[in-house]
This record gives C-alpha cells, structure tokens and sequence, in this order.
C-alpha cells in the first residue's frame, strides 16, 4: 500500500538551499504563458540561448523551488526553464477542476510561448504523467523524456476502492493526513530535518488545488497514456519501491532506467550530485537517439 500509495500521489517536495533544509523564499516569476484556459502558468528561463532545452516539471502540490539543486548544474550546458503549474508557487488558480491533462497543457504553453523546438520534458512523480501528456499535445517541440521516481509500472491499473483509501483520509483531514503520507516515502535513515520540512511544506499546499489534483490523477490510464509515444522515455528512480524495467520495456522499447540506491522519494534533494549525473546521462542518451534519427 505504501509503494501505491507513492505511485498515485506524488511529489511532496520542496527546493532546499545548498547549505541547508530551509527553503528559499518564493521569487517573482521570469515571466507568464497563458494556458489553454487562460491561466497564467508561471516560468523561468536559465543558461544557455540554444537548444535542446531541458524543462523541469514538478509534481503533486509542489512547485519550480524542487528544482533548486539541478538549475545551477544544467544551465551550464543547456537552456533551462522550470515550471509552476496551475494552482502551484507562482501560477494562477483560476481552474475549476486541474487535470492532469491541463497540466500537460500548462507545460505546452510555455513551450509555445519560447517557441521551444527540442524540449526533453523531466517530470518527478505525478509530473511523470504531465510531461507525457505534454509530449502528446505539442509532439514537434519535444524530443524525449525523463520520469524522475515515477512510471515505476506503466502496465499496471488500480482499482477505484483502492484509490478512495488514499484519497478519502486526505480529503477528510488534510494536514495531518499529509503529513503522515509523507513521511512515508522515505527510508529510516533519510535526514530528519528534511523529512520534517518536506512535510511541513506540503501539508500547507492549497487544499483545493491539492483534492482536485488528486482526484484528477486517479482518472489517469498510464497504458492509455503511453500508446503512441514517438519520443523516447528515460528514468531515474529510488529503489524504496521496485521498477518494472522489463514490463515498462515491452510497452515502451526505449524505456531505461537508472537506479539510486538508499534513497527515497525526493532523489533530487536527498542525493543532487548523483541524481544530477546520472539525469545528465539519461539526456545524453536522448540526444543521441535523436540524432540518430537525423
């Protein structure tokens, strides 16, 4: 239950300082793309003019401060922007209902916007799905993807009493509910102080936006969503809960995987140097495979 209840719903996250646990203070956004509903999707542009260029995309009730550890390291080689989805950090909240779908519109439309043309789209967790969804509403500016500790098992489908389990205690008392979910997505020698602050941030999301993304996500048919995928997929994942690698090879032939051992959920805060590497050589595999095509 625990590995399902981490595949459904993801990304609890916060971007820590280099020197610490505490948070930097949220900061204006470099710019707004309209999305397809007329939502402001909040957006920052780092690094290099050319492309490819990599988005980062957060995931359940966080924002672009997740990021915070892999700009400095990326916007050396690449362009860089990261990403506020609808109803997260600086974007707006004008949606009735956030899909995950409309998040993957949210993403297209700031691609739209720069005219992105060679996009690999990194999504942790929940944004696993937005980033595909991405991939199929604007497939001429993306060129590959990365789930970051998600898509674990893209063959599997669970049931809707299993889901409302999840859902209903969150949705019944949100804050404490939070933060015990939390706490369960990492291993027992993860540092303290991270763990509390992660759950802190979280639990304090909006909680609108958070049951109606929730909700939304449940609807979500991983081997529905990957039919058709022109582009290839890469991941680098924990090992707290077991990637179908074989599996998610045969429903998607350049799906690979890079595994993290010792960490849980937040790989991209609890080990940055090594995920950074190891996300570098996913992209540098993407590249290749691209132009291999040309």
């Amino acid at each position: 239950m625990v590995r399902l209840a981490r595949y459904i719903i993801p990304v609890f996250v916060i971007i820590f300082c280099a020197c610490g646990c505490n948070p930097p203070a949220r900061t204006l956004p470099f710019a707004n793309a309209l999305s397809s509903d007329n939502v402001p999707i909040a957006y920052a542009v780092y690094g290099r003019t050319t492309e490819p260029t990599v988005v980062f995309v957060h995931g359940w009730c966080c924002d672009s401060r997740y990021w915070h550890n892999q700009i400095p390291y990326f916007s050396k080689k690449y362009r860089v922007i990261t990403i506020d989805l609808a109803g997260h950090g600086n974007s707006g909240f004008g949606r009735k209902v956030y899909t995950t779908e409309a998040f993957g519109q949210d993403v297209a439309s700031v691609l739209r916007k720069l005219n992105v043309k060679k996009a690999i789209l990194v999504g942790h967790s929940m944004g696993g799905e937005v980033v595909l969804y991405a991939a199929k509403i604007a497939p001429e500016r993306v060129i590959g993807l990365v789930a970051v500790d998600t898509l674990e098992d893209m063959g599997m489908v669970y049931p809707d009493e299993v889901k409302n389990k999840i859902y209903e205690p969150i949705a019944a008392d949100f804050v404490p509910e939070v933060q015990k979910f939390v706490r369960t997505m990492f291993p027992v020698n993860t540092d303290k102080e991270l763990v509390d602050t992660i759950a802190r941030d979280m639990s304090s999301a909006p909680q609108e936006v958070a049951l109606s993304s929730m909700k939304e996500y449940f609807k979500v048919s991983d081997p529905e969503l990957i039919k058709g995928l022109a582009v290839p997929l890469k991941s680098v994942n924990a090992d707290l809960w077991p990637t179908n690698v074989e599996g998610n090879k045969k429903l998607v032939p350049s799906y690979e995987m890079e595994l993290m051992k010792g960490h849980g959920h937040f790989i991209m805060l609890e080990a940055p140097d090594e995920f950074n590497a190891l996300l570098e050589k996913m992209i540098n595999r993407i590249i290749v495979a691209t132009n291999g095509k040309k």
